[in-house]
């Protein structure tokens, strides 16, 4: 039997995450669609913080999990390119963290565990 949701992805999560959300769901928050949002944009720790807190499938919040990964591997290949354009010149890192991104959101489809980096963020404009 494979691991739980919780006992694959809790663990690596910072206790700001987990802190900012259960604040916004005793202030009223609808967990899921809080999850939803953040995974909309590309912030996966904040959609695993939510995931965590709220009664929803395991292959529901691993999907939304996924989406957030994948999300914001796209945000960064538009910014690589973006810059790319900007300053004429490739910027190889971001295109390898879009990477892992897409690759932890397989591996979380599969309800593999993957390590959840903080400091994965696309650049800002």
């Amino acid at each position: 039997m494979s691991e739980t949701f919780e006992k694959l992805y809790a663990s690596q999560l910072k206790d700001v995450f987990k802190i900012h959300a259960q604040q916004q769901l005793d202030q009223g928050a609808d967990g899921l669609a809080s999850s939803r949002a953040y995974a909309d944009q590309g912030k996966p720790e904040f959609t695993l913080a939510f995931l965590l807190l709220i009664d929803l499938p395991e292959n529901e919040k691993r999907e939304l999990l996924a989406r957030a990964y994948e999300r914001r591997a796209t945000l960064s290949e538009e910014k690589a390119q973006q810059l790319n354009i900007q300053f004429h010149r490739p910027f190889p890192l971001i295109k390898l963290e879009a990477q892992k991104d897409r690759q932890a959101a397989r591996s979380i489809r599969q309800g593999k565990e993957v390590r959840i980096s903080p400091t994965q963020k696309p650049p800002s404009l």
